[in-house]
C-alpha cells in the first residue's frame, strides 16, 4: 500500500511565481519525461519551500498539465506562439511522438537527415557543392553559381527586346551579280553562346553532386534537383531543334510554336536562387505549411466568383451597352474585383450591376484577409527558426579516420551505424569542437559548418 499512496500524494510545481497542485500519480503516466520521472525533476526540488520551481513560461504549462492528465493529448494555447511552445514542450522531455503530432497539426515541417557519402572522396565533393558553408572554396563554388545564374536570366530577358529579336538579313552576290538574303546562323548568336556557356557550368555542377551524392534515388525526389534538369533540358531540346531546322529535317512553324514554349520553360532557371538563398527557402517552406489555408482561400475566391459573376450577370441583362455577354464572361471581373486589382476592362454600369460589385469588391477584402494571419505565423516561426540555428551553429573541425576518442571507445564499439551529429562523442579544445567518428562508419550525417575537411 505504500506505493499506492505515495501516488495519491500531492505535488506543488512553481511556475515562475504561480503554483499548480497535482497528484503524483498523475505525473507517473510519463515516466521517461521531466515531471513524471522522480531522478530527473529532483534538480529543480526547493526543500525550503517543499516544491518543485522552474522558470519557464507560464501560460505554456497549461497545456503540459494538461498532457499527463489527458494521458497524451497536447494542445497548444492560443496565447503561445507555435515557437515558444515547441520549446517548452522540448524543455519538459514530451515523448516524441507526441511532439511530432503536435507538429504535423500544427503544419510544421520536420527536420530532415542530411547523411553524407562513406567514400572520402564523394564526400568532399559533396559538401563542396551542396553545402555552401561547409568550407571556403564551397562557398567560392556557390557565389560563381548565383552569378552565372543571374547572367543566364539577364540573357534570357534581354534577348527578347525589339532590337535583339529581329534576324538580320545579310546582302549575298551570286555568280550573276544579283543579292539574296542570308540569315544569320543561330550558332553564332552571342546570346546563344553566352546560353552554352551558362549550362556547361550548370552542367558540370549538376553532374558533380548526381555522381557524390549518397542516393541516387534521394537525389531526384529533391524537389531542387529538378528544378536543375528542367533549368538545363530546354538548352538541349532547343539546340536539337535548330540542328533540325538548320538541316532542313523540320517544319520551320512547328518548331517555332514547340520553341517558344520550351524558351518559357527556361524562365524557371530563377528558382535555382534557392538553393543559396535561405530567404526563398524560408518562403517555400512557409506555403508548403501553409497548403490547408492557400486551398481554402482558393475554395473561398471560387465560390465568390460563381456567386459574383452570376448577380452581376443578371443585373446587366438588360442593359444593351453592358460587357457582361455570359456568366463565363463575367468570371474576368469577378476575380479582378475579389483580388481588389481593378483593371476597369470590365465593370458595371447600372445601379444593381454596381451594388453587386461593392458587395464583391468588401466580400473579397474579407476573404483574402482570414488566412493571412496564419500564414504570417508560419512564416514568423521558419524565420525565426532560420535565425536561431544561424546562432547555434559551432564550427566544427572533422576529424574521420584520423584519432578516436577513448572515452568513448568501449561504449560505441558494439554500434553499427553511427552519424555524425552534435550529439556524437566530443570533447572541447578552447573554442574548436572536434567531432569524432569511426573509419568504419557506414553512413554520416551532415549537421553544422565544417571548416577543414
Amino acid at each position: 500500500m505504500q506505493p499506492d499512496q505515495e501516488c495519491s500524494e500531492r505535488v506543488v510545481i512553481n511556475i515562475s511565481g504561480m503554483r499548480f497542485e497535482t497528484q503524483l500519480k498523475t505525473l507517473s503516466r510519463f515516466p521517461t519525461t521531466l515531471l513524471g520521472n522522480p531522478s530527473k525533476r529532483i534538480r529543480f526540488f526547493d526543500p525550503l519551500r517543499n516544491e518543485y520551481f522552474f522558470d519557464r513560461n507560464r501560460p505554456s504549462f497549461d497545456a503540459v498539465l494538461y498532457y499527463y492528465q489527458s494521458g497524451g493529448r497536447l494542445r497548444r494555447p492560443v496565447s503561445v506562439p507555435v515557437d515558444i511552445f515547441l520549446e517548452e514542450i522540448k524543455f519538459y522531455e514530451l515523448e516524441q511522438e507526441a511532439i511530432e503530432m503536435f507538429c504535423d497539426d500544427e503544419g510544421l515541417a520536420k527536420e530532415e537527415e542530411r547523411p553524407l557519402p562513406t567514400n572520402e572522396f564523394q564526400k568532399q565533393l559533396w559538401l563542396l557543392f551542396e553545402y555552401p558553408e561547409s568550407s571556403g572554396p564551397a562557398r567560392i563554388i556557390a557565389i560563381v553559381s548565383v552569378m552565372v545564374i543571374l547572367i543566364s536570366i539577364v540573357i534570357f530577358c534581354l534577348e527578347t527586346l525589339p532590337e535583339f529579336r529581329e534576324v538580320p538579313v545579310l546582302p549575298e552576290n551570286n555568280a550573276s551579280g544579283s543579292a539574296q538574303s542570308k540569315v544569320l546562323n543561330p550558332f553564332t548568336d552571342p546570346f546563344f553562346m553566352v546560353e552554352t556557356l551558362c549550362i556547361v557550368w550548370f552542367s558540370f555542377e549538376f553532374t558533380m553532386r548526381f555522381l557524390s551524392c549518397p542516393s541516387k534515388a534521394a537525389f531526384f525526389k529533391n524537389i531542387m534537383n529538378l528544378i536543375d534538369v528542367v533549368a538545363i533540358a530546354p538548352y538541349f531540346i532547343t539546340l536539337g531543334l535548330d540542328l533540325a531546322e538548320h538541316q532542313g529535317s523540320s517544319q520551320q512553324a512547328a518548331s517555332l510554336a514547340i520553341l517558344r514554349v520550351i524558351r518559357l520553360v527556361r524562365v524557371f532557371r530563377i528558382f535555382k536562387l534557392s538553393r543559396h538563398s535561405k530567404g526563398l527557402q524560408i518562403l517555400g517552406q512557409t506555403l508548403h505549411a501553409s497548403l490547408r489555408e492557400l486551398g481554402l482561400l482558393i475554395f473561398f475566391l471560387l465560390i465568390g466568383v460563381v456567386l459574383f459573376s452570376s448577380s452581376v450577370y443578371f443585373a446587366e441583362v438588360e442593359d444593351p451597352k453592358s460587357g457582361f455577354s455570359s456568366i463565363p464572361d463575367a468570371f474576368w471581373w469577378a476575380v479582378v474585383t475579389m483580388t481588389t486589382v481593378g483593371y476597369g476592362d470590365m465593370c458595371p454600369s447600372t445601379i444593381g450591376g454596381k451594388f453587386v460589385g461593392s458587395l464583391c469588391a468588401i466580400a473579397g477584402v474579407l476573404t483574402i484577409a482570414l488566412p493571412v494571419p496564419v500564414i504570417v505565423s508560419n512564416f514568423n516561426y521558419f524565420y525565426h527558426r532560420e535565425n536561431e540555428e544561424e546562432e547555434n551553429v559551432q564550427y566544427v573541425h572533422v576529424t574521420c579516420g584520423q584519432q578516436e576518442q577513448p572515452s568513448f571507445a568501449d561504449s560505441d564499439s558494439n554500434k553499427s551505424t553511427q552519424s555524425l551529429s552534435k550529439s556524437d562523442s566530443y570533447h572541447n579544445e578552447g573554442d574548436l569542437e572536434i567531432l569524432t567518428c569511426p573509419a568504419s562508419t557506414p553512413q554520416q550525417t551532415y549537421t553544422g559548418k565544417l571548416t577543414v575537411v
